[in-house]
């Protein structure tokens, strides 16, 4: 028997399963997994009547919310695309997104009315723009609000569509570099897969609440809106992530799994009023977006009373290929080197494969010390880009994804990243990593956060420079922190200038932005 793979199966699932219990927590509304896939449902209808055909694109312009949680399931219904979109994004590169996509509805937060205002005239192909708010917006007249939409939408039968497990479900664009950005095509199989691979490494229950402090915008939610769904737990959504919000909400809610940036890690270790809540429910954190280093999950588990790790994956590969949960192999006892593998990249999820291979495509040993790039195949890799046959040969070779990231691999398995092969830096002919030398710059007790780039110099070709925002009633000067690195780092290594900045430049997750510092660089 062959039965398609597709994340509706999930919903399915569910509503058998778990249809009277919490399946959705968005600030004062509270949705069974009924009430949810009702509205989801509703939802399917309101783009049938609208005639999305088959495979077309449906896009959000919204923040985390239970409106679109249920994108993720009533668009899919009705046999289109979800496309979310990154908030953070600027007005020229969301007209490229919305028109190269072929986007033909448009749902928004009143928050973007004047945004969307402002790129309406230039998207012909979009042909309804729908507020997400209970009322009308101003300045979109002509558009019922969604919730009206719903209301009239009844709960009749959706009419039904015959998938194609290998037909696109949904499309991220990935950031610009040189050319416009990329959209990233996951098939129904993709996240049917990728669920099941994350909640095997994950060990995801129906008792579980995750508080969803990641933008779902970002990497496919880091999978949760498949795999939470899929064992029946329950999702508390955070409209924006707020360091005293999110530590309210542990409480409130009893959360007992959520996923953060480093970031996002920084502000809630440093809220003033981190030990004023009860976090007893919380059993798991998972760092991701960028590296950890092995002080803050070690202040994870201190102040939250729960296990911390990291992970890693790709808009790509929707999202999660490597988590670094204790293998049960490693037999050491040591608490240091405990938390030392898991602030790594880790290992492979279930149906993931990686390799580190040099530039000839070669496997390098698996010593943790021999670098090269990370390729990985999984039944979670995209079909491709959209509209981008290019790009995608130029990622995907050989049946192998090729990450652009730099990692070595020890005898365990246990993948380090070392570096994005654009951030690596190579001084005299030394590499170094940008993220070793970010993880003793975070040692100091000054530091809040910190980003280290590339610079040029004129006898080591490249040299590093670190950007710090130092701690509220904290000071140092560049020599200290300098100094500090020669006690820990070779020589080499070491920032040859510091520049402290009030906030370092981030994206739509909180992630640093390391191309605004380069060019700020560059500007000088």
């Amino acid at each position: 028997m062959n039965v398609p793979l597709t994340p509706l199966r999930f919903k399915d699932r569910a509503l058998s399963l778990y249809a009277n219990k919490p399946g959705v927590i968005c600030g004062q509304i509270r949705l069974t997994y009924a009430e949810f896939f009702n509205r989801c449902d509703r939802l399917a209808r309101v783009l049938q009547r609208l005639e999305v055909p088959p495979g077309g694109r449906v896009a959000y312009m919204a923040f985390n919310c239970h409106r679109l949680l249920e994108a993720y399931y009533g668009v899919l219904q009705a046999g289109a695309v979800l496309l979310p979109l990154n908030l953070r994004l600027s007005k020229d590169e969301l007209v490229f997104i919305l028109k190269d996509s072929g986007s033909q509805v448009l749902f928004f937060d009143s928050d973007f009315s004047p945004l969307v205002v402002a790129i309406r005239p230039h998207l012909k192909n979009v042909k309804h723009f729908i507020p997400l708010d209970t009322v009308e917006v101003a300045g979109f007249n002509d558009c019922a609000p969604y919730e009206r939409l719903l209301q009239e939408a009844g709960s009749g039968a959706v009419q039904p569509v015959e998938l194609d497990e290998n037909s696109v479900a949904e499309i991220f664009y990935t950031s610009g570099t040189t050319a416009g950005p990329k959209g990233v095509m996951l098939t129904h199989r993709n996240l049917y897969l990728h669920a099941l691979s994350s909640i095997i490494a994950l060990g995801i229950r129906d008792s579980d609440v995750q508080l969803h402090a990641i933008p779902l915008f970002h990497v496919n939610g880091w999978g949760a809106p498949q795999s939470l769904t899929c064992v029946g737990g329950t999702h508390v959504m955070m409209r924006r992530f707020d360091a005293l919000a999110a530590l309210q909400l542990i409480q409130q809610e009893r959360i007992t799994y959520t996923c953060l940036v480093p970031t996002m890690a920084h502000f809630l270790l440093n809220h003033p009023d981190l030990s004023t809540y009860d976090y007893s429910a919380l059993r798991m954190v998972l760092i991701g977006g960028a590296a950890p280093n092995p002080d803050m999950i070690a202040r994870i588990e201190a102040a939250f009373g729960c296990t911390c790790y990291g992970g890693y994956g790709l808009t790509e590969t929707s999202p999660i290929l490597t988590i670094a949960v204790p293998k049960g192999t490693v037999h050491n006892g040591n608490e240091r080197e405990r938390i030392r593998r898991q602030s790594m990249t880790g290992w492979p999820l279930v149906g993931v494969d990686v390799r580190i291979v040099d530039e000839t495509g070669n496997d390098l040993p698996r010593d943790g010390r021999h670098v090269g790039e990370l390729i990985a195949r999984s039944d979670g890799v995209m079909m491709g880009y959209w509209n981008n046959p290019e790009q995608t040969a130029n990622a995907i070779r050989d049946g192998w994804l090729f990450t652009g990231d730099m990692a070595t691999m020890d005898e365990e398995g246990f993948v380090q990243i070392v570096d994005r092969k654009k951030d690596l830096i190579v001084s005299g002919g030394e590499n170094i990593a940008s993220i070793e030398v970010e993880t003793c710059l975070y040692r100091h007790e000054a530091v809040f956060e910190c980003a280290v780039i590339a610079v040029q110099d004129e006898k080591w070709g490249e040299v590093p420079a670190a950007f710090v925002v130092l701690k509220p009633g904290c000071a140092a000067t560049e020599s200290e922190l300098i100094e500090f690195c020669r006690a820990s780092l070779a020589p080499y290594k070491c920032p040859k200038s510091v520049r402290f900045l009030e906030m370092l430049p981030k994206g739509g997750t909180g992630k640093v932005l390391k191309r605004v510092l380069r060019d700020e660089i560059s500007r000088q």
